[in-house]
């Protein structure tokens, strides 16, 4: 079917105006949000990469859906007080957009008005509608459309309150969605959404339950084939996806925070900066091991003032048993995931798994022997702290460092734990015309792939392809993390 009959067809399901839901928790079974959810997606047959509708013809066609949206988020709009402003906002926005000729739409004051991080509750449910992009899904600014749900544990909620503030941070659940997400894609993030302008932004969202079921399906499957007997308590996330989220929770509330702490040498996020993709992948694992390192802390304090007799609140308990919960998820996601997902192309993720691993192995924590693997789990702590603390000097070192120095320092750590291609320039060492010419010498000096797979990962990814190709667009759920049925 064509774009232009597909984006017609749709229209003819809009009939009148859908009754007003009041209650968020089953907004996703309302006729209200049908009709939004298909006005959305027929509308994206319409739309170009930039989000506008460019062919006049299709206009009529892009003018009835987006009636057919608006009527769902009024339909709805009761269901979700605490979003009044950002709805209303919402349909301005729409209304806009299409008076004005479906040009490259423009959603920054719905986008200013949302803001989910004043609402951060366990179970709160919020209606998001914008034309963006989606990370890890796709680069098109269309139009998409979800309902959430937060996860916000009191346990998680006092760590936030305490030592480990985030205020930007937001913990969602996928409850029904558009094609966008029906991806990799496990993020909301406010700088994907299309606009004139670009806001100071106060809020970053994860999709927790499709991190916890992604890894629950993965970790599964590579235990098995690699033989590995898993700890009680990691055996456990296995069988329980509201516990391994809130291990999730845990884990990326402290790792967002560190992107902004410690000692850097460059922006934290390092936003619009081009540099060698080994960079990236020191700093989101420098942000996984201090969530690591945390949750060491938490268990050792908290384990102290049980041996001594102290009592512990309900928080505390809770903030007990799932740090132990969030070593493991780190530990597992980076090694069997991280490594072997996406393409060999700059995969910063997939390096900094690689990291793990071969650092692990080389420190005796971690065997591959007899085809079976193990850990020496009460080394295997300490040696992961070891690795943060090696990148931390190396940041703390680069301070005093010219940018291109600090790549050279860094490639030198990388290297000296996960072996380069033969073909290496950099490995090789960099020709003086690169080493004083500009830094864009240094990074197209890169391969796609300068860091291979090793054998093991070689093995193992012939064999988990399947499996992780199969969590596309997974979502949470009790039954083994396996897809809902749409």
């Amino acid at each position: 079917m064509s774009t232009i009959a597909a984006g017609r067809a749709a229209t003819q399901t809009i009939i009148g105006e859908p009754e007003v839901v009041e209650d968020a928790s089953r907004a996703e079974h309302s006729v209200a949000w049908a009709q939004l959810k298909g006005a959305a997606m027929a509308i994206r047959e319409l739309q170009a990469a930039d989000g506008s509708v460019p062919d006049a013809a299709h206009h009529e066609a892009a003018a009835e859906l987006v009636h057919g949206i608006l009527s769902g988020i009024r339909a709805l709009a009761p269901a979700f007080p605490h979003d009044a402003d950002y709805l209303a906002a919402c349909v301005a926005d729409f209304e806009r957009w299409a008076a004005g000729g479906f040009g490259v739409p423009d959603f920054l004051d719905s986008l200013t008005a949302f803001q989910p991080q004043r609402h951060r509750a366990d179970g709160i449910r919020h209606l998001v509608v914008f034309p963006m992009y989606t990370q890890n899904g796709s680069r098109d600014r269309l139009v998409e459309a979800l309902i959430v749900e937060g996860i916000w544990p009191s346990f998680v909620a006092a760590l936030e309150a305490g030592a480990y503030g985030n205020a930007m941070f937001v913990s969602l659940r996928l409850i029904d969605f558009t094609p966008g997400y029906d991806t990799n894609s496990a993020v909301l993030f406010p700088e994907t959404v299309a606009m004139r302008a670009v806001p100071a932004f106060t809020w970053g969202a994860i999709f927790q339950d499709r991190e916890a079921a992604r890894y629950r399906r993965v970790t599964r499957a590579a235990a098995e084939i690699t033989k590995l007997e898993l700890p009680e308590r990691a055996a456990a996330m296995l069988d329980d996806q509201a516990l391994t989220e809130r291990a999730f929770v845990m884990w990326d509330i402290i790792h967002d925070r560190t992107h902004m702490r410690g000692d850097l040498p460059f922006d934290p996020f390092m936003i619009k900066q081009r540099m060698p993709f080994f960079l990236y992948s020191l700093e989101e694992l420098r942000c996984d091991l201090t969530a690591f390192r945390e949750s060491v802390s938490i268990e050792r304090t908290l384990s102290a003032r049980v041996e001594a007799g102290e009592g512990l609140t309900d928080d505390e308990r809770d903030m007990l048993a799932h740090a132990p919960l969030v070593q493991y998820a780190v530990i597992f996601d980076r090694i069997f995931r991280f490594a072997l997902t996406g393409s060999r192309v700059r995969n910063y993720d997939g390096l900094g798994g690689q990291l793990l691993f071969a650092w692990l192995h080389q420190r005796g924590v971690l065997h591959w022997t007899d085809t079976r693997l193990a850990f020496d789990w009460e080394g295997v702590p300490d040696a992961v702290v070891a690795l943060g603390d090696a990148i931390e000097d190396l940041y703390w070192r680069s301070i005093d460092r010219p940018k291109t120095a600090h790549w050279l320092a860094a490639y030198e750590l990388v290297s000296g734990i996960v072996t380069p291609h033969p073909a290496s320039v950099w490995a090789q060492g960099l020709p003086r015309d690169v080493l004083s010419g500009p830094p864009r010498g240094f990074t197209d000096a890169v391969l796609d792939d300068e860091f291979p797979l090793s054998m093991f990962f070689e093995a193992l990814q012939r064999k988990m392809k399947a499996v992780i190709d199969s969590t596309v667009g997974i979502r949470g759920t009790d039954d083994m993390g396996r897809n809902d049925a749409r």
